[in-house]
Order: C-alpha cells, then structure tokens, then sequence
C-alpha cells in the first residue's frame, strides 16, 4: 500500500460500534422528542415548523395524509443529495433520523394535545423542538432536509446557510399564512425563533467558549491570578505598542461563558486599566485546555 493510500485510509476511519450506538440512541430520543412538538403541541393549535417539516404540515393538513409519510418522501432527495455531496456518515445518520421521526409522529399521530394555548404553544413548542433537533445536531444527526440544501446551495450562491434557510422558510410560512391565517404563520414565526434559539443552546451547552486577549502592565499577577483562582492556563504573547515602541506581554486564555464575570472581576482588581479583548470560540481541541483544580 503506497502513502497516498494509506493517507487516505486513515481520513476515513469508520465509527466503533459504541459510537454508532450512542448516535442512534441520541438521535432516536431527538427524533421522538420532536415529533411530540410537533403531534401534541404545534399541529393541534395549527402552527407549523420551518424547512421540509413545515411543508410536510401544510400537505398534510390540505391532503388529511397521515404527515410521517410527507416527512419521508419529501426528505429522500435530500438524502441522495447529501449521500452523494457530503458523505456517507452523514447521509445514513440522517435518513435514520428521518425514519425515526417518522415513525415516531405516526405512532403519536392521536396523543392527547399538550396545551391549547396559542402563547404556550409557542414557547412551549419552540421549547420542545429546539431540544429535539439541537440533541440530533449536537450527535451527528439530521431531521430535515432544509440544512443540507442550504449547505450544498451556499458552495455555488453567494449567501450563507443561515441566509439560505432563511428565504426558505420566508416561502414556506407565506404559504401557511394562506392555508391557515395570517395569525398562525405569524406564531409558527416565532416558534421557529424560539426553537433556533434552543437549537444553539443544545449544540453548543451552556458552557460554550470565549477567547480573551489581555494587555496589561501587570501581566504577571493577572496570569497567576487567573491559574490559582480560576483554574484556567493561560498562554503569553509578545506585541509591540505601535505608539509607544514599547513590548508588550499579553495574555491569552479560554474559558467557558459562565466563567466570564469572574475573569472580569480578577482583571478589574489588578488592573482596573487593562485594555481586554473577548470574542466568542466556535470549540476547542487538543492542548491542555481542561480546567485545573481549584481550592
């Protein structure tokens, strides 16, 4: 076997069977979690999903068919789509996630409905979906197609996928608006913002990342201070003040979001001064980022 060869074939390294069993397992419990909001709270108050759920709402409302077989049929050609563009992980953990929320929405196809409200059904339902499709994401799932031609669209539009799904779904809740009422597509708007908003607690946890850079004359005990007290390293870089000429030391840590007032109030008290840069860390690998014990 040549370089190349072996090069290749370690790029593709299949899944243990532990991991493939703990993303079925999560994307099941994501797919019936799902199709909870969707049969016991979203569909009995007449509000819909964004993407190819929504659309498989709308048809199934108009057409009286049981909507689990809109979610497969309408899903497929995003499936081959992905199969062929994307890969073959992805395809097949996304037609499972499919299957299952089907399955899931034709056994709670006459569940007893969660709430009559149009308001709880809101919040309530953005609450459950977002938890749902954030769980399937966050473990390698998928559970509509919406994302995958946003993805394959964006490499030939000049628009990101945000912006794709965006004018997307735009179509799709103009539509409801005309086969239900204004009113409902109005709440299924805002029950597809509260669910987006789930959707980026669960993938990326309460604990998501932020960066720091810190330009201080007291580098040193600012750097102690956040090792002792905080539990976190921290790495120094070297600039140079384009105004003064001078060297400066500065520091560069990560920490988690609930950490941030705490670093906050250890700068302030050595360095009430200190010029401090934050930006938010989509994640992190390797290195010896994992908290130190703190007493």
């Amino acid at each position: 076997m040549n370089t190349s060869e072996e090069k290749k074939k370690s790029n593709h390294k299949k899944l243990s069977i532990r991991n493939i069993i703990k993303r079925g397992l999560f994307i099941t419990i994501g797919a019936v979690i799902m199709a909870y909001g969707l049969e016991a709270v979203l569909i009995p108050n007449n509000i819909i999903d964004g993407g190819v759920t929504g659309l498989s709402m709308i048809l199934s409302h108009v057409t009286s068919i049981n909507l689990s077989l809109f979610l497969v049929l309408l899903n497929l050609p995003f499936f081959f789509l992905g199969y062929k563009q994307i890969g073959k992980t992805f395809a097949i953990s996304m037609l499972y996630g499919i299957i299952a929320l089907s399955v899931a929405t034709s056994f709670m196809h006459h569940v007893e409905p969660m709430v009559a409200n149009e308001l709880l059904a809101i919040v309530f339902g953005g609450l459950i979906l977002g938890l749902g499709v954030g769980l399937t994401i966050r473990n390698g799932g998928v559970l509509d197609g919406t994302e995958t031609l946003a993805i394959l669209v964006e490499k030939r539009l000049p628009f990101s996928v945000g912006e794709i799904i965006m004018f997307v779904n735009v179509i799709i809740f103009t539509i409801a608006a005309f086969v239900f009422s204004l009113e409902n597509a109005l709440f299924s708007m805002l029950t597809y913002y509260v669910a987006f908003k789930t959707i980026d607690i669960v993938v990326k946890g309460l604990d998501d990342m932020k960066s720091v850079y810190i330009i201080s004359d007291n580098t040193t005990e600012i750097a102690d201070a956040i090792t002792e007290r905080l539990g976190r390293g921290v790495t120094y870089l070297h600039g140079e003040g384009s105004y003064s000429g001078e060297d400066k030391r500065i520091i560069l840590c990560v920490f988690t979001r609930l950490e941030e007032t705490k670093l906050k109030d250890i700068i302030k008290e050595l360095d009430p001064q200190a010029f401090i840069i934050a930006t938010d860390v989509s994640s992190v690998h390797g290195g010896r980022f994992k908290k130190r014990d703190i007493h």
